[in-house]
C-alpha cells in the first residue's frame, strides 16, 4: 500500500467529495460541503498562499489538510495547518506525511509559527507531541436537539433594541462588516487579526456558501448592528459560525438574545439539530449555550510548534 499527498484537484467533483466525505468522517460537529471546501480555497486571500491537500492511498482519499499563512495577523510567519485522517484509516501514514508535506510548504512560505488543532484524544495529542508541537489553549465542540429539547423563550428586547437578520442588509453589508471586524478582534485566540478589507470579506464572508442570512440574527441600535449570531447550514443541519457584541453595548444580554432567536429561527424552519464551538476559556458564552441546552460532544487542543 502506498500513499502519496497532492493538491486536491478543484476541477474534479469526485475529488472535492471524497475530500469532504473525510472531514466529515473525522470532524462531524463542523459543517462540511464541497461547496465550502471550494469557496475556502478560490476565495481566501491570495497572500495567505492557502492550500488543500489530500493524502491518497491506491486512489482512495484518506487524509486531508488545510494550510496557508495568516496574512491578516501584524505578526509576520504566522500559520497554520490542520490535517485529518478518516478514523477508519488510521496508523498508514497519511497523517505524518501531510504534516511534512504541509512544513516543508510553509516553511518555503517564511513560516516561523505553525498553529495546528487536535482533537483531545490520546492518540491525536500523542501524535502532534512526536511531530514537535506544544499544547496551547482548547476548544468544545457543542451540540444542542432542536427537535427533542426544549428552547428557552426568547428574552425581552432591551430598551432601543430591535432584532432583524443579515438578510435587512443584503443591499449594504458594510455595517454587518464593522460588526464582524469588530467582534472578531476581541475572540479568544492566540493569533492578532487585523480585519480590514471588506472587499475581501464580502468575497469570503458574506458570500460564503453556507451562510444563512434568513436565520442570523442581528441586534440593531439607532440603525446599526450592534450584536449577532451566525448561522450557517448545509441543507440538513445548523451551526453558530460566531456570536458577538460590539463593546460599547455588552452587558445588555444581546449575544443571548441574537442566539436564541436564531435557534427559534432554525427550529421554525425545520431544523433538528445545532452545533457550534466555544474556546474552553470563554466563560460568559459557555454560560449562555449551557443556559440553551448545549452539550459538550468533543473537545480541540491548539498546538503550537515554532522553527528555527
Amino acid at each position: 500500500m502506498t500513499v502519496l499527498v497532492r493538491d486536491l484537484r478543484l476541477d474534479d467533483p469526485a475529488d472535492v467529495a471524497a475530500f469532504t466525505h473525510v472531514r466529515h468522517a473525522a470532524l462531524p460537529f463542523i459543517l462540511w460541503t464541497p461547496e465550502a471546501v471550494v469557496h475556502r480555497l478560490v476565495h481566501t486571500h491570495p497572500d495567505a498562499r492557502s492550500r488543500s491537500l489530500v493524502a491518497e492511498e491506491d486512489g482512495e482519499t484518506i487524509g486531508t489538510a488545510q494550510i496557508g499563512l495568516v496574512h491578516d495577523s501584524p505578526e509576520p510567519g504566522q500559520a497554520f495547518l490542520n490535517v485529518y485522517v478518516h478514523p477508519d484509516r488510521l496508523r498508514r501514514g497519511a497523517g505524518g506525511l501531510l504534516v511534512r508535506t504541509a512544513e516543508e510548504y510553509l516553511t518555503t512560505e517564511g513560516a516561523t509559527k505553525l498553529f495546528a488543532w487536535a482533537l483531545d484524544g490520546p492518540a491525536d495529542l500523542a501524535f502532534a507531541e512526536r511531530h514537535g508541537y506544544r499544547r496551547r489553549r482548547s476548544a468544545h465542540f457543542l451540540r444542542l436537539d432542536l427537535a427533542n429539547g426544549t428552547l428557552p423563550p426568547l428574552p425581552p428586547l432591551p430598551p432601543g433594541v430591535e432584532l432583524r437578520t443579515a438578510a435587512d442588509f443584503a443591499d449594504d453589508p458594510r455595517p454587518m462588516f464593522e460588526l464582524d471586524a469588530e467582534t472578531l478582534a476581541d475572540e479568544p485566540g492566540d493569533i492578532d487579526v487585523e480585519f480590514t478589507d471588506y472587499e475581501a470579506w464580502i468575497a469570503e464572508t458574506w458570500r460564503h456558501p453556507l451562510l444563512d442570512r434568513e436565520l442570523t440574527s442581528v441586534a440593531v441600535v439607532d440603525g446599526r448592528p450592534v450584536a449577532f449570531s451566525v448561522a450557517y447550514t448545509d441543507g440538513t443541519r445548523y451551526s453558530t459560525a460566531m456570536t458577538g457584541t460590539v463593546r460599547a453595548h455588552r452587558g445588555r444580554g444581546l449575544a443571548k438574545l441574537t442566539k436564541t432567536d436564531s435557534l427559534h429561527r432554525a427550529r421554525a424552519a425545520g431544523f433538528t439539530e445545532a452545533l457550534t464551538g466555544n474556546d474552553t476559556d470563554n466563560g460568559p458564552m459557555l454560560a449562555i449555550n449551557k443556559w440553551l441546552g448545549y452539550e459538550v460532544c468533543a473537545t480541540e487542543v491548539r498546538h503550537v510548534r515554532e522553527l528555527g
